[in-house]
């Protein structure tokens, strides 16, 4: 069984598995899941290491949370717990925060959550995160029910405008660093370093699409691109099928300033073979250059 990395999730001083289990395909939401191979993986990734479990109510309108809290519900103290606030369908004031993570709480079947994220701050006004969600969370903190706060989406420019607040504790991003698009090296991960803030890296596939399975509703604009994107990446394929699967993933594993890389998986196989990539050896060198030297500043998502 591979050793797995670990860091300290920046300031909040959190020793954390390098390889963090994503929720949101947990409950459905990009394929049919098995309950009970769910149950079977989450346990199997806490007691192989992983100790960094990433969820939102959004998830399966609330199913995620939930098999992940019947998961834990004896494993609690192993787990870095993270979840958000609220859902890009509701309004983010005082009021339903509050009520988004007390109903967090009671489908995860804990009386904390270590890290709550505002959930897509791109879906509401900044005036009203600064004035409601945030004074919300806050309270929260003080109550003992979230240990520390965190901001999540793929719009760079604006996470940046969140960050430089500094009344955050951690950044999620996803699709932003990833062999398609790197977008987020130049700027975001380097304030994020500056600041000692955790940084998590999701949808490494770029939504499926160098796992050679692009999710069904993406543009036929983007997966094209996609496409023509990894054939200047045929320098990095492993044998076989899916052979830019590990590559994508130690492509963010090997960077330092990446806290947590969410693997995105609803089987046991699919789980373990992720895991085999937490060793402690990315890409070389010379290779994660010429990556960067691919698709400057040329994001592959809006």
């Amino acid at each position: 069984m591979t050793e797995l990395e670990y860091t300290t999730f920046g300031k909040t001083g959190l020793k954390v598995s390098k390889l963090g289990l994503g929720g949101a395909p947990l409950a459905g939401d990009f394929g049919i899941t098995d309950e009970q191979e769910v149950q079977r993986m989450i346990h199997a990734a806490i007691d192989g290491g992983i100790n960094f479990i990433d969820t939102a109510p959004l998830y399966g309108n609330g199913e995620s949370e939930r098999r992940i809290g019947q998961a834990i519900v004896d494993r609690r103290d192993r787990v870095v717990l993270a979840t958000k606030a609220a859902r890009s369908d509701m309004r983010y004031d005082y009021e339903t925060t509050i009520r988004s993570v007390e109903m967090s709480l009671h489908r995860l079947q804990t009386d904390w959550i270590d890290i709550l994220q505002i959930h897509d701050v791109e879906s509401q006004p900044y005036e009203l995160v600064v004035s409601e969600t945030i004074p919300a969370l806050e309270k929260l903190r003080q109550d003992g029910k979230i240990r520390f706060l965190g901001v999540t989406t793929r719009n760079l420019e604006l996470l940046r405008k969140y960050m430089a607040t500094e009344m955050f504790d951690s950044i999620q991003f996803y699709t932003r660093y990833m062999l398609l698009d790197h977008t987020a090296k130049d700027e975001t991960i380097p304030l994020a370093k500056e600041l000692n803030m955790g940084v998590i890296n999701g949808s490494v596939l770029g939504m499926g699409i160098l796992a050679d399975a692009p999710a069904p509703f993406l543009r036929e604009d983007i997966q094209a691109d996609g496409l023509a994107r990894m054939e200047q990446l045929a320098f990095l394929r492993k044998p076989g099928p899916k052979g830019l699967i590990e590559p994508a993933m130690r492509f963010s594993l090997g960077n330092p300033d990446v806290h947590v890389t969410l693997t995105g998986v609803s089987t046991l196989a699919a789980l373990q073979t992720n895991m085999s990539y937490c060793d402690g050896n990315g890409l070389a060198s010379e290779e994660v250059e010429k990556v960067y030297a691919l698709f400057q500043e040329q994001p592959l998502f809006d």
